[in-house]
């Protein structure tokens, strides 16, 4: 039986390790670690609700260590939904185009990324987010704040009424995904991405600018 020795710390003396703050299965599982729970924080309380200091203390990690790994909430919350594609490049230049001539270039937009490589990883990035009730909380974060502010930009109205105007567009816009690329109705899946524009713009139009009733 060996003799404590004097002096020595505790957890030396009892044979257990001491834990290091902050550090989970080394750098890349305290990274999976952060995302888990921020994942779990974003589709709880949603991007206003949650802050990089809370993260942190539900993970059990230091601040710093956060911020090590993601520069904002923000870049934290596109790796937490883990999009297939960033909405930021995918949407360039819709903000700035005129609001009353901007549906035809919406549904262009979101016409070639479908037609894209990214399809397969937008399919099952769609498809994984449907069957799960937190990946749904975050999916709507996402559209809210990363997709609808985009495509909603100096659209006029009072903020309740463009609010709405963004919903009744990410019904067209949603729908003419599921139909044509996940579902795969026909004849809509088949048809031309200039066919579909002719089909589809103009009742986004109506939504973005038109009357609503």
């Amino acid at each position: 039986m060996s003799v404590p020795t004097p002096g020595a710390p505790a957890a030396h003396r009892t044979g257990r390790s001491t834990a290091v703050r902050g550090r989970r299965g080394g750098q890349a599982g305290s990274r999976e670690h952060i995302l888990d729970t921020a994942r779990k924080l974003f589709a709880e309380h949603g991007f206003e609700g949650t802050s990089m200091r809370q993260v942190a203390r539900a993970a059990g990690v230091d601040p710093a260590m956060v911020h090590h790994f993601f520069k904002g909430k923000d870049e934290l919350f596109a790796h937490s939904v883990e999009l297939p594609a960033d909405p930021e490049q995918v949407l360039a230049g819709v903000a700035d185009a005129d609001p009353d001539r901007r549906a035809e270039l919406i549904v262009r937009t979101v016409l070639r990324l479908w037609e894209s490589p990214a399809q397969a990883a937008l399919l099952a990035f769609l498809r994984g987010s449907i069957g799960s009730k937190a990946k749904t909380a975050l999916l709507r974060e996402m559209v809210e704040r990363r997709v609808i502010s985009r495509i909603m930009a100096s659209v006029p109205g009072p903020p309740e009424e463009v609010a709405l105007r963004g919903n009744l567009v990410a019904t067209q816009v949603v729908g003419l995904m599921m139909v044509r690329y996940v579902v795969r109705l026909e004849p809509l899946a088949s048809a031309a991405p200039d066919e579909v524009v002719q089909l589809v713009a103009h009742t986004v139009q109506r939504y973005l600018t038109g009357p609503l009733t």
